[in-house]
């Protein structure tokens, strides 16, 4: 699906400029058909990180705010499948915060996804029930929740060490 979507982008950022090329006083006009936030932009460092929403973790007695985060949110079947795949790279203050419509164990692995991660597993009550930290970047190891979880949040492998993110602890975002 990829490969489709970044030929058929090609084709059309081709046809664009051939357009341009050959009437200079034809006014530029938008050839995306896409809603904006569904578009997925290459750049040097693979896919580009869109900002949907940010994200705190709360530790376990609600009384600490543990850290923020930027998040892109994969709320359809295209985007779950999709997530990381193909980033190079990601900053602290970024995540992807997978949205399921139920409750059940997870399993989530590390195909054509080139960082290593984080994979938080959460609860319908925004609890923390499960991480697989520093997974394997290309791995298509299964990396079980072991629990039922609702959410998924994948950061930076090393996150939750470095900002001692743990069972328990909860997440809460806003759009």
């Amino acid at each position: 699906m990829h490969l489709y979507l970044k030929l058929l982008l090609v084709a059309g950022l081709s046809a664009a400029g051939c357009n341009q090329a050959a009437s200079s006083n034809q006014a530029a006009t938008d050839t995306s058909t896409a809603p904006v936030a569904e578009q997925q932009v290459e750049t040097a460092n693979g896919i580009a990180f869109r900002k949907d929403a940010s994200l705190a973790f709360v530790s376990k007695s609600g009384a600490d705010t543990l850290r923020k985060i930027d998040i892109q949110l994969a709320q359809t079947d295209q985007q779950r499948e999709d997530g990381l795949m193909y980033r190079k790279s990601m900053t602290d203050d970024q995540g992807m915060l997978f949205i399921f419509p139920d409750m059940e164990e997870r399993s989530f692995w590390m195909k054509n996804t080139y960082i290593s991660l984080d994979i938080i597993y959460i609860d319908d009550k925004m609890e923390i029930v499960s991480i697989q930290k520093y997974a394997t970047p290309l791995s298509e190891q299964s990396l079980p929740s072991f629990k039922k979880a609702q959410y998924v949040l994948e950061v930076n492998g090393g996150f939750c060490d470095k900002y001692h993110i743990g069972y328990g602890d909860k997440i809460s975002y806003t759009k």
